[in-house]
C-alpha cells in the first residue's frame, strides 16, 4: 500500500493561503517472486530462473518492464556480470498459456518489454543465464540476482531477487601420458596420470577416489609412485601381471583444493587446479 498527500494553495490580491493536506492510499495490486531451479552453481553451468507476476486488481497491466541485474558488481569503476543471458531461452505464460516471447532490448542487465498482467490474472517469464568467468567460485560465494519489475500502472517498482551459491565439492578431471612412445623390447615406459580438481573443495580419503586401467602390452614388473612417494602394492595399489590390470586402492588418492584469483581490473576470475601426479613405470 503506497500513501500520496496534497495540498492546494489559493492567490488573491497579492495574498497566498494554504489548504489542508488531504491523503490517500494507493492499494498496490501486484506481487511478484523470483526463484531458481537450482540453489547452487558451478562454472560455465546453466541456471533457470521463475519470475512470477500477480496481478489480484480488477485492471490488467499491459506493456510492463523487467530488468534483471544478472548478479551485477562493481569492480573498480566498471560493472562486471557474473551470469549471461540466453539468447532464445525465454518462455512467457500468461495465465498458464504460452505466448510469444517478450522484447529483449537489452542483455547487460537483461531487459525484458512488453509483459501483460490480465484483471485476476498472472504471468510467468522463464530464462536461462549463463555462469560465466565474473562469477565467484571460491567456498562459500554467492550471486544474489535481482530483478525489477516496471511501468504503466506500477506505483512503485517492484523488486524481486534470488541468492544461489557455489557449488562446495571437488571437480575432477584426468589425463594420461606416455613416455617414451617408442619404445624397444624389454625397454621400459612410464605412464603418467595428471588429476585435476577444478572445484573448491580438496577430495580427501573419504572420496574414494580411484584409477584403473589395463595396461597393453602387460608390464612387469613396475613400480608406482604418488606425488613423488613411492606405492605399495596391495597398500596402495594392486597389480595382475597375467593380464595387467591396474587399480589404486580406494581411497588413495587425494587432491588438494583449486584455488582462484580475481583479476582487480576485469574483475575475471582465474582457477588454479589442485593438482595430483600418479606414475606407473614398467618393463613391456
Amino acid at each position: 500500500m503506497a500513501s500520496f498527500y496534497n495540498q492546494a494553495t489559493l492567490s488573491y490580491n497579492g495574498n497566498t493561503t494554504t489548504s489542508n493536506i488531504t491523503t490517500g492510499e494507493i492499494l498496490e495490486v501486484l506481487s511478484a517472486a523470483k526463484t531458481a531451479l537450482r540453489s547452487t552453481y558451478d562454472s560455465n553451468e546453466k541456471v533457470t530462473y521463475i519470475i512470477s507476476i500477480i496481478n489480484s486488481g480488477n485492471t490488467a497491466f499491459t506493456g510492463l518492464t523487467i530488468t534483471d541485474n544478472l548478479g551485477a558488481e562493481t569492480t573498480g569503476a566498471q560493472a562486471v556480470y557474473p551470469l549471461t543471458f540466453v539468447v532464445n531461452s525465454i518462455r512467457y505464460y500468461v495465465n498458464g498459456t504460452l505466448m510469444a516471447a517478450p522484447t529483449v532490448t537489452a542483455t547487460s542487465p537483461l531487459t525484458i518489454t512488453g509483459i501483460n498482467i490480465p484483471a485476476g490474472g498472472n504471468a510467468t517469464i522463464i530464462y536461462q543465464a549463463a555462469v560465466n568467468q565474473f562469477a565467484p567460485l571460491d567456498t562459500n560465494s554467492s550471486i544474489t540476482n535481482k530483478a525489477v519489475i516496471s511501468g504503466p500502472g506500477v506505483t512503485n517498482d517492484i523488486e524481486v531477487s534470488e541468492t544461489i551459491t557455489a557449488d562446495n565439492s571437488a571437480r575432477l578431471t584426468i589425463s594420461k601420458s606416455l613416455s617414451p612412445t617408442t619404445v624397444t623390447e624389454n625397454g621400459q615406459i612410464t605412464y603418467t596420470f595428471i588429476i585435476q580438481n577444478l572445484g573448491n573443495t580438496a577430495a580427501t580419503a573419504t572420496d574414494n577416489v580411484a584409477i584403473t586401467d589395463t595396461f597393453t602390452p602387460v608390464l612387469d614388473p613396475i613400480s608406482v609412485s604418488f606425488n613423488g612417494k613411492a606405492w605399495t602394492e596391495n597398500t596402495n595399489y594392486t597389480y595382475d601381471n597375467q593380464t595387467g590390470a591396474f587399480e589404486t586402492v580406494a581411497g588413495q588418492i587425494t587432491v588438494p583444493a583449486a584455488t582462484f584469483t580475481k583479476d582487480p581490473t576485469t574483475g575475471a576470475w582465474t582457477v588454479n587446479p589442485g593438482v595430483s601426479t600418479l606414475t606407473v613405470t614398467g618393463t613391456v
